[in-house]
């Protein structure tokens, strides 16, 4: 499944609309200038207001990097000499991961964080085969529409539906995803992934999607090669 990684997000500032640049008062200087004390007043209470929605990211952002983190914990016996705190088997892990997003979720419900949140709860249940579930994670970020995660968020539902035996809705959820790349999830991405989940029924129509990725440089010519393998012969 494809999913957001905890690199990604720390990459983009967890993806979330993050404001950079100038001070607020520094937005705003000509304007406080310009109007004097009653304007002040306003650009001082605004400012306050600023200041604590950023608190209130930052709160959110601990929580869902706290959920991550346990996401990313390992699983088995742990190494004499390390300081690893693995969980000892996956049912545990799953389960105190799908707890802490499921706390995300529901505490900051609105948010970019309880979006990715509910990104990570439906990778968990897709991970166990709890397609039913996985479905209504995805399919709760696909319909809000945000332009980061809503993409990737109906590329894995695209597979679940796959393998859930619903093959008509999977394959226009991914037809709709190459028609309409992002730069999320690319058309090659999205095409790669239909190409894959038309291997057993579509092998024809797979041969078709795979045949000019073949051409491609870097990593996309290598997976369509490697898919294209497992076609039967002709």
């Amino acid at each position: 499944m494809a999913r957001i990684t905890r690199k990604e997000l720390k990459a983009d500032k967890f993806k979330l609309e993050v404001e950079h640049g100038l001070t607020f008062f520094e937005e705003h200087q000509k304007e406080i200038v310009r109007y004097g004390g009653v304007a002040v007043a306003v650009a001082v209470l605004l400012f306050g207001i600023t200041l604590y929605q950023r608190h209130a990211r930052g709160v959110r952002e601990q929580a869902l990097g706290r959920a991550m983190q346990i996401q990313e914990t390992g699983v088995g016996p742990v190494t004499p000499g390390t300081a690893s705190n693995n969980f000892p088997t996956q049912q545990v892990k799953d389960d105190i991961a799908i707890k802490a997003f499921t706390e995300v979720k529901n505490k900051f419900s609105g948010s970019a964080e309880a979006e990715i949140a509910e990104y990570y709860l439906g990778s968990i249940r897709a991970d166990q085969g709890n397609w039913a579930e996985a479905e209504k994670s995805f399919q709760e970020v696909a319909q809000k529409g945000n332009p980061r995660y809503a993409p990737l968020a109906k590329l894995s539902l695209g597979q679940v539906y796959f393998a859930e035996g619903k093959v008509d809705q999977g394959e226009k959820t991914l037809r709709d995803l190459i028609a309409h790349p992002t730069i999320f999830v690319s058309k090659e991405e999205a095409t790669i992934a239909l190409a894959r989940a038309l291997l057993p029924t579509k092998p024809a129509e797979a041969r078709k999607l795979l045949d000019p990725l073949r051409q491609v440089p870097g990593s996309v010519s290598q997976i369509a090669l490697s898919l294209y393998g497992e076609l039967p012969q002709q």
